[in-house]
């Protein structure tokens, strides 16, 4: 599943970085944590943005390393970080087993050629190094990253685009991918990687509980209820924890 890229917006082709570190980042960072060597740990944010993960990471005792394809975001991160790149990642500028732990943060569904991003993340990680990926879910009900109508991209959740055939999906939002269970399993079983866990997760909605605080947590509350059914697979996001054989 590739879709054609052929979006000339930053924003549509890239996605838009992690700029406020709410409780949804706070959850995340501790999953990221808890599944992976942090502390006096080498990692590598394959996918850093503005380098949101990457200096809690750094403040949680890791050396880190930020790698970005695009420039203006490394020279944000650069203000607050060292080792900061600007490269892509179905070409790591790094030796192999280099790391500790490979955090990619909704950045695969981006990129042009996922299947290589993620044999040189495999290639880069330590033997027992773990990767940590979160991507967009297929059986979300809504494509988060906005959509194409008449050739003009529209930003924002769209409902029910991703539940659609592929045919019909891809002219919608070629600019993104979403994940089905299948597709993660046929992306990672050529790979020397295992998976050591594997869930979906829903959102933190901390934009609703900013504007109305009880409803907001009322929601929250239900769907993160909802991870420990069945009806996760619904999730907004796969999290996926892999380690290096």
């Amino acid at each position: 599943m590739k879709p054609i890229r052929r979006s000339d917006d930053k924003a549509a082709d890239l996605g838009h970085p992690s700029y406020v570190w709410r409780a949804g980042q706070k959850r995340r960072f501790g999953l990221i944590t808890h599944w992976s060597s942090v502390e006096n740990a080498d990692v590598l944010v394959d996918g850093a943005g503005i380098g949101m993960y990457s200096r809690h990471l750094a403040a949680a005792g890791a050396r880190v390393t930020s790698l970005d394809i695009d420039h203006a975001g490394m020279v944000a991160a650069s203000q607050h970080l060292e080792n900061c790149l600007v490269g892509a990642c179905e070409a790591l500028p790094f030796p192999s087993a280099s790391f500790d732990t490979v955090l990619s943060h909704e950045v695969l569904e981006h990129v042009v050629d996922d299947a290589r991003s993620l044999a040189e993340i495999a290639r880069v990680l330590r033997p027992g190094g773990r990767l940590v990926l979160f991507l967009p879910n297929r059986l979300y009900p809504f494509e988060t990253h906005g959509h194409y109508w008449r050739g003009e991209y529209h930003f924002g959740n769209t409902p029910l685009i991703n539940w659609l055939p592929d045919r019909w999906r891809n002219q919608l939002a070629p600019h993104v991918r979403a994940y089905t269970n299948t597709d993660l399993d046929q992306l990672l079983g050529p790979l020397p990687l295992r998976v050591r866990h594997h869930s979906q997760l829903y959102p933190g909605y901390d934009n609703i509980i900013h504007r109305f605080p009880r409803l907001g947590r009322i929601i929250r509350g239900a769907t993160y209820a909802l991870e420990r059914t069945p009806l996760r697979a619904f999730g907004i996001s796969h999290f996926l924890v892999a380690e290096k054989t």
